[in-house]
């Protein structure tokens, strides 16, 4: 997954992609998550493929030696949906996970429909638990 080119870092600057967005909402949505993600990691966002942005990056290598690198949080500001990555399992902050409000639960990410349905600040708190965790899980 992480090693197809299309998930590599680009040169496109994040805040020029969100202006290009097709659906104003979603342009007030990408921004808003992106100053939510790059307040909380501290990290300048990367634009990684043609719609992800992602914070920070993790070396990683599989038991069958596949290895590659990946960012560590961000999110992509989809049509269909918002797609969050890098936030903890639910069983790492289970009260957090209960008032964050609706979304659904990928294999690597979390949908949101919109940011009015999520509690922005436990979302600012699982960004920052999945930020100070070790991705690889070997810490």
């Amino acid at each position: 997954m992480a090693d197809s080119i299309s998930t590599h870092p680009t040169d496109v600057d994040p805040r020029e992609y969100i202006d290009s967005l097709e659906t104003p909402r979603r342009r007030v949505h990408g921004h808003l998550l992106l100053d939510i993600f790059s307040e909380v990691t501290g990290a300048n966002p990367v634009m990684w493929g043609p719609t992800m942005i992602g914070y920070g990056s993790y070396d990683y290598t599989y038991d069958s030696g596949w290895s590659g690198t990946y960012f560590r949080s961000g999110f992509s500001p989809r049509k269909a949906a918002l797609s969050l990555y890098g936030l903890p399992p639910e069983s790492a902050a289970p009260e957090l996970w209960a008032k964050f409000g609706k979304h659904r639960r990928g294999a690597s990410c979390v949908y949101v429909n919109k940011p009015e349905d999520i509690d922005l600040d436990v979302l600012r708190e699982l960004i920052a638990i999945g930020w100070n965790t070790d991705p690889t899980g070997t810490d």
